[in-house]
């Protein structure tokens, strides 16, 4: 079964990376978390449920290919919204709380990038892939590379970091375009995604599990009023 790969609640940009992490300056107050902010979805639903293969007929790459795609246009759609705002001389680096991300080439060269470089570098590799019919293929009965999870792997991996740059650099931002119940409702999915199928490894995402242990709690019923709440 071929599902049609696309996004929902909606909202481009464009790399191939080995993450490395290395302490940024001091970290600074973050406004992602403050009650105001993180109350506000667009969305209310249990996302367990959302992301469990639906039935043992489906084929589980099938399922990981079809929420890789829609995780890759959601956000680069997301970060679209803010990118006027990523430029070389705002995002010098690519930072998310005390982290600065390099980028590794396929030599295994690595260097340093400025946001907006790196968030071209991660969508141009992502692309690359979902579009390769031998890598992510959408005819009846083409079967998946034997390299297929590991490669998912990688693109939450990359998607992880975007998502982690908006929050830390772009969050007033986002909120200013009151874009904010987007991006927790985006945040909180993808995160539950791909825990369920442990597609990235704790130490990479602890940066942000404050947030993450705050927007995938479910909401209490006088709170579910949408994005409209501010």
């Amino acid at each position: 079964m071929r599902f049609k790969r696309n996004g929902s609640y909606t909202l481009n940009r464009k790399s191939k990376t080995k993450p490395n992490g290395k302490k940024a300056p001091a970290e600074e107050k973050k406004h992602y978390m403050e009650p105001e902010y993180t109350k506000v979805r667009v969305m209310d639903f249990d996302l367990k449920d959302l992301v469990a293969l639906p039935t043992k007929e489906i084929d589980l790459n099938e399922w990981l290919a079809s929420n890789t795609t829609t995780f890759f246009n959601l956000i680069n759609l997301q970060y679209s919204t803010i990118s006027e705002f990523c430029t070389g001389d705002t995002c010098q680096a690519m930072t998310a709380c005390n982290t600065i991300y390099y980028w590794y080439d396929e030599r295994g060269k690595k260097t340093k990038c400025t946001a907006p470089q790196y968030v071209d570098l991660v969508m141009t590799f992502v692309q690359k892939l979902v579009t390769d019919e031998d890598i992510f293929p959408t005819k009846y009965g083409k079967d998946f590379p034997n390299s297929f999870e590991s490669l998912v792997k990688k693109v939450c991996r990359y998607l992880f970091h975007v998502l982690a740059h908006i929050y830390w650099a772009h969050f007033k931002e986002t909120v200013a375009l009151e874009l904010q119940g987007h991006l927790n409702t985006l945040f909180a999915h993808f995160i539950v995604f791909v825990r369920e199928f442990n597609l990235v490894e704790p130490k990479e995402t602890c940066i942000m599990d404050d947030l993450s242990e705050v927007l995938c709690a479910p909401l209490p019923p006088h709170t579910h009023n949408h994005v409209t709440e501010r």
